[in-house]
């Protein structure tokens, strides 16, 4: 990136030029460990993009587009890594050479991995597998549960975490002052957030208790691995799309034994595939299963409107999303202007739904239980 300010640094430790020891170096580019570094390498790079006539989306600033002939190409950038796509390799290619007369970068082919997710096709069938197989596998080696005996669920019903089993006794301090849960929890929140929705309601449970962790809380953690050992490779699967943008919603009333707060669980599927999941605890205690679901479904719309946005750029496409839940009564809630009794101390935000509802833009429907995919994101 170029610098907007005049920045000076000591001379590096191996390279102070002799004599010269009191002179400091002035920066001609940002370098790593600048505050200022990531922006101006994205004004740098955005710039470049935009006078090569792509546009940027609305929705994500990472992602860019440009139709030619009719045919879009795709450019997705996450730091200084890319990924391009097009139906046309010549645009490919030319992309490519533009890229490579700004900028120094290696070209790596046809992407098979970014990132620490495995990207495999099946180009008769014309499926694409997305996987954390080696990364999961690695994170199994480091935390030395590589040949631990697998479990079949994500976490099970007997773990009832809370506070109250937080480490109190000095023996539970030394004890987990020698464990790495941080470490252990971030390393399965990364494969969690990438590839492997299965794991939310799970990373949920323990990430709560990272200030202060138990031995319980580490067994917990324990059982996560374990049951990763068995399903390392797990993968998401996206075909051709079929059906549009679609959501489901769910949430488990007063699930937090600690302040008795509900749990929200989301995920959104394109063509049948996940492609955005969540599970977090409600900012606030709901005081009924009707409330909960209905602030489950305010948060869902949110990320619906976003998800909404960027498919609509990306694949043309502006119809109504249908976000599906299993609470008749929250459906309700969200077409009735009419406030009663029960209803009148739900917080206005939480209202936000009715408005997205009524423009069109959303619609809420009934779904069984026993086929809502986000439930498993609520319970055990």
């Amino acid at each position: 990136g170029e610098l907007e300010e005049e920045i000076y640094m000591d001379q590096p430790e191996g390279f102070v030029v002799p004599g010269k020891e009191d002179l400091v170096c002035k920066l001609k580019r940002s370098l790593y460990g600048l505050k200022q570094s990531p922006r101006q390498w994205y004004k740098r790079f955005d710039s470049f993009m935009l006078a090569h006539g792509f546009m940027r989306s609305q929705y994500d600033s990472c992602v860019y587009m440009k139709f030619v002939n009719g045919s879009p190409i795709y450019l997705l950038l996450y730091v200084d890594d890319m990924l391009i796509a097009a139906k046309s390799m010549k645009e490919i290619t030319t992309l490519k050479a533009q890229l490579s007369s700004e900028f120094e970068m290696k070209d790596l082919g046809a992407a098979k991995k970014i990132l620490g997710m495995e990207i495999k096709r099946d180009r008769k069938s014309s499926l694409l597998f997305l996987s954390q197989e080696k990364y999961i596998e690695k994170v199994l080696h480091r935390f030395n549960m590589h040949d631990a005996k697998f479990v079949s669920t994500p976490i099970a019903s007997h773990f009832k975490l809370s506070a109250l089993q937080c480490r109190t006794s000095d023996d539970d301090i030394e004890y987990m002052s020698r464990v790495p849960y941080s470490s252990a929890v971030g390393s399965l929140m990364y494969a969690m957030v990438c590839s492997r929705p299965d794991l939310s309601y799970a990373m949920s449970l323990v990430s709560r208790y990272m200030a202060n962790p138990g031995k319980e809380h580490w067994k917990a953690v324990q059982w996560i691995f374990r049951y990763l050992r068995g399903t390392s490779k797990a993968c998401l699967k996206f075909g051709r799309i079929g059906e549009g943008l679609v959501g489901y919603v769910d949430s488990d009333y007063a699930a937090d034994l600690d302040k008795r707060r509900s749990l929200t669980g989301y995920v959104f599927t394109v063509g049948g595939c996940a492609v955005s999941w969540k599970a977090s605890l409600q900012d606030v205690p709901a005081q009924s299963t009707t409330e909960a679901e209905y602030m489950a479904i305010n948060e869902a719309c949110k990320e619906a409107v976003w998800l909404k946005g960027l498919f609509a750029e990306i694949c043309g496409d502006d119809s109504c999303i249908k976000l599906f839940c299993d609470s008749q009564s929250a459906i309700y809630l969200t077409k009735d202007q009419m406030f009663h009794e029960r209803t009148k101390h739900i917080d206005i935000k939480y209202h936000y739904v009715r408005d997205v509802v009524a423009r069109g833009k959303l619609q809420v429907c009934k779904i069984s239980t026993h086929d809502n995919p986000a439930d498993m994101m609520t319970k055990h």
